[in-house]
């Protein structure tokens, strides 16, 4: 997937259509969408073309539970078109865009749902706004994000990787703490996969991250206390505590771009933000959020190893190399 050409000015009419709706009118679903169900999944693919010769996987994998559902709405009414944006401005030529939605595969009925890597505003939006927040959740302080990067690892093809050996990016929100391990029985269950042992996640992450920079987006300083030590444990400084949910996608088009290296450093970043129309207050919000990540690129100004920051102390730890689960359980 993945043809068309994205327009800015269409994407931005689609989303201030609406801007006063509230959340059960622009997400109708009440349940899982056919095309998004995961049974018999087998690949997403995200692919060169004629038009978009350089195409960029880009995974946005939102936790839909009850207490994250703000920033689905956030990126349907106003926000997406400034993700897009900003990825223009720094200079991404070909960003094609997957939503998943995540829940709680102990009690949800719909705890995995994955769309397609799109490029134009439309099946963006379609693939977004397709999906069901169905507001559950165990809880259990626990949520099934260890099933969407098992989907990423497992189950996307990406021309970025496959022909020029660069990875795409994953980008999750949340504000609970992952399951131990994929359960085998719930890959079954939502799948139709038959797994021969359950995969810790430590390994699950490592094979993701062989092919995508992985990240975990806290909503708020709040929920970044009560879960940020272990996903730090998890991800080191790729676990982003942002001050606000609405600076989710002006976050993440940050970091695509500080990697990418195509912001230099943090007060260029500051100065793309400022230029694309992006209220001051959310251009510090922003760069605040990405400065223990831009220090870690060398791109920014380190901060002291201090808890008060972040809530848990500051690592750099790097995400292990992939074990070989696939082989144990896929032969």
């Amino acid at each position: 997937m993945g043809y068309g050409n994205y327009s800015f000015a269409a994407h931005a009419a689609l989303t201030a259509s609406r801007a006063h709706q509230s959340r059960n009118e622009v997400f109708k679903q009440t349940s899982c969408h056919p095309l998004m169900d995961p049974k018999g999944l087998k690949v997403r693919e995200s692919r060169d073309s004629s038009d978009h010769p350089n195409a960029l996987g880009v995974m946005f994998a939102l936790d839909v539970t009850g207490s994250m559902g703000d920033i689905p709405h956030l990126l349907a009414k106003d926000e997406l078109p400034k993700f897009m944006k900003l990825l223009t401005d720094c200079g991404v030529a070909d960003p094609q865009v997957l939503f998943m939605a995540v829940g709680d595969a102990t009690s949800d009925r719909a705890a995995l749902q994955v769309g397609q890597f799109e490029t134009t505003a439309e099946l963006m939006d379609q693939w977004l706004t397709w999906s069901y927040l169905e507001g559950g959740g165990g809880g259990s302080g626990h949520e099934s994000y260890e099933l969407a990067f098992y989907v990423a690892a497992q189950h996307t093809d990406t021309d970025n990787w496959a022909k020029r050996k660069k990875k795409g990016y994953f980008f999750m929100t949340g504000d609970e703490l992952p399951y131990p391990a994929v359960a085998r029985h719930q890959v079954d269950a939502l799948l139709g996969e038959k797994l021969d042992e359950d995969i810790p996640i430590e390994e699950v992450i490592a094979a993701a991250a062989e092919s995508y920079h992985l990240f975990f987006l806290i909503p708020d300083p709040g929920r970044a206390l009560k879960v940020g030590a272990r996903w730090r444990e998890l991800l080191g400084d790729h676990v982003i505590r942002m001050e606000s949910p609405r600076d989710t996608c002006l976050v993440a088009a940050s970091i695509v771009g500080l990697t990418e290296g195509l912001v230099p450093d943090l007060d260029a970043l500051a100065g793309v933000l400022a230029s694309s129309g992006t209220h001051r207050d959310h251009v510090g919000s922003t760069v605040r959020a990405v400065s223990d990540y831009a220090a870690l690129l060398g791109t920014g100004k380190p901060k002291p190893s201090v808890a008060g920051h972040s809530g848990v102390a500051q690592t750099s730890a790097p995400v292990q190399p992939a074990a070989p689960w696939w082989k144990r359980l896929f032969g």
